[in-house]
């Protein structure tokens, strides 16, 4: 498994990553009941970056991860993040609220310094100021965290952030499905030596291609209730796109591909082969899955040709019809 750098930071990553999400059961029953499995799988591939975060689960994706590592341990890079719980947002980020949040992740990743903690898609006007960033450096200067990192919402979000001399990554939705970060975001970051981490590779999973407008998802799962973004920023779930319409793209991009390469695996190679990103984080609801995504960083790159066909076919067919901020 390649690993890569982590911007300025000097932490390395799996270039195939694991998102943990799904282990504290938001996504339904499966990432729970299979979560040791996941795990384990994660470690025999050689999957060593793992993304969760404080509201995944109520904090049960940090327990999950935290009991495995103490029975298991190996060197692996574990991120985190703070931001969404309602002990902080959307008005309450002092530096009192930050420092329990992130002590209360270090009890359940049984560990005495994060390695990386992002801020979670907080509000614009709070990332935009200065006393979060300072908090930040205050808790790397008492050793509570290593490095820090923001995770945002969109393009412009992300580039507000760059200008902060210690940020060392920027998680992004990022995928075939929303595009626009190869344009302007990837070499402003590649400039100020901040790591791209690439979430919703798969776009909650339409670029599987096993989705059709009859499937159904379970009442815990945002894809149910977040489709219209009703809860949260309507990009988390489909990358934005009616669903509807997303099916009918999904099915066109099936006729542009080589019929040797799964959907979903040239999805998460399309991300690999972008030399700014560190990590792909993508979910996984059982060791098979795991093992899927994880080979795809053995894969050949894609031909030029068929990275310009994606690129043609994102901005003439699916850009316009992403809702939100890109």
């Amino acid at each position: 498994m390649e690993q890569r750098k982590l911007g300025k930071s000097g932490l390395s990553g799996s270039v195939i990553g694991l998102g943990c999400w799904q282990l504290g059961g938001d996504f339904g029953p499966a990432g729970v009941e299979n979560s040791e499995q996941i795990l384990s799988a994660a470690d025999s591939a050689g999957i060593t970056f793992w993304d969760t975060a404080d509201v995944y689960g109520g904090g049960e994706s940090e327990k999950k991860i935290g009991a495995w590592q103490h029975a298991h341990p190996k060197p692996r890079t574990i991120v985190t993040k703070l931001g969404r719980d309602g002990s902080l947002y959307p008005d309450k980020y002092t530096a009192e609220n930050m420092q329990r949040s992130i002590e209360e992740s270090l009890a359940r990743l049984q560990v005495n310094c994060l390695d990386l903690v992002q801020l979670h898609c907080i509000p614009p006007a709070v990332l935009q100021g200065d006393a979060v960033w300072q908090a930040l450096e205050d808790f790397r200067s008492q050793g509570l965290i290593r490095h820090y990192g923001a995770s945002v919402e969109n393009i412009k979000e992300g580039l507000m952030c760059l200008d902060k001399p210690g940020l060392t990554s920027l998680q992004i939705i990022f995928n075939i499905f929303r595009q626009d970060a190869v344009e302007k975001l990837l070499p402003q970051a590649a400039a100020a030596d901040v790591g791209i981490i690439a979430r919703l590779p798969l776009a909650s999973g339409l670029l599987s291609g096993k989705f059709t407008l009859d499937t159904e998802f379970s009442k815990s799962d945002h894809r149910n209730f977040n489709k219209d973004g009703a809860f949260f920023n309507v990009g988390e779930t489909f990358s934005g796109l009616p669903y509807p319409k997303a099916i009918e793209l999904v099915n066109k991009l099936k006729g542009l591909l080589p019929a040797d390469i799964p959907l979903a695996q040239l999805a998460l190679r399309w991300l690999v082969d972008q030399p700014q990103v560190t990590s792909v984080i993508s979910g996984a609801s059982s060791a098979q899955q795991v093992q899927l995504n994880a080979s795809v960083a053995g894969m050949a790159p894609l031909s030029k040709s068929l990275h310009e066909s994606l690129s043609d076919f994102y901005y003439s067919q699916v850009r316009e019809h992403v809702r939100g901020d890109i």
